[in-house]
């Protein structure tokens, strides 16, 4: 079946059912043992079949990127070091696949999964998550391989973001009381990210929800307009509209 999975650069109904059927393993609770089994198939899965997670459509590189970051933050170290080591095979695949260049792919989802999990997950930014963000940078610094490439000095800017992403939701955290004050550091984080339209949006996005909530729907709209705009930018750039 290899041929049939790779077709469309492995974007194709029966490469969708088996990623579900792996994703479905990383969305149910597990054991220890059968965990660790998941992430060993899921290397082999990347390994065999790159350009399913670094080529086309960013949608199943995102859903592995966001349920791999969750377990980043589970109670145990076993599983943190694990899944850690995952992200890191993951990051390190996508470098090799671009011949050595970058791993942007997987640089963004991170970014981004990790921006919908602090809504999505209590707790996320911990201790525990910070100590799989050293694993991975461990993983990085003592891979001789790479040692003399972009490649260490990457995963050291990915980590430094998500650590920025995660003191802003912080701040965040201390002001949401205060609705003005919270919208202001949600604006200031999606302009940070001027240069990259997915993460902007996904701040906006998370802006109008509050918005909504607030009942201030004159100014939720007017994330939306936002979010509309920078699509029909971003397609226009593309050559796509």
């Amino acid at each position: 079946l290899k041929n049939q999975l790779l077709t469309d650069h492995g974007h194709n109904p029966l490469m969708k059912k088996v990623f579900d059927v792996y994703l479905c393993f990383l969305q149910k609770n597990q054991s220890e043992i059968a965990l660790k089994n998941v992430f060993s198939a899921l290397r082999a899965l990347i390994y065999k079949f790159p350009s399913t997670f670094y080529e086309g459509r960013a949608d199943m590189c995102s859903a592995l990127c966001y349920e791999i970051l969750k377990y980043c933050n589970s109670k145990l170290s076993s599983i943190r070091t694990e899944a850690s080591q995952l992200l890191y095979f993951l990051m390190r695949n996508n470098f090799d696949y671009t011949g050595k260049k970058s791993f942007v792919r997987t640089h963004l989802q991170v970014i981004i999964s990790v921006s919908q999990l602090i809504a999505d997950v209590v707790g996320i930014g911990g201790t525990r998550f910070q100590q799989s963000l050293s694993i991975i940078n461990n993983c990085a610094n003592n891979d001789r391989i790479i040692k003399h490439t972009t490649f260490p000095s990457d995963v050291k800017d990915l980590t430094k973001r998500i650590r920025t992403v995660l003191m802003a939701t912080a701040q965040m955290k201390e002001h949401e009381n205060d609705p003005e004050m919270l919208v202001d550091l949600q604006y200031s984080l999606a302009k940070s990210y001027a240069s990259t339209p997915e993460l902007r949006k996904t701040w906006l996005d998370s802006m109008a929800r509050i918005h909504v909530k607030n009942g201030d729907l004159s100014e939720a709209a007017m994330c939306y307009v936002h979010v509309a705009a920078l699509v029909a930018e971003y397609l226009t750039r593309k050559g796509m509209i």
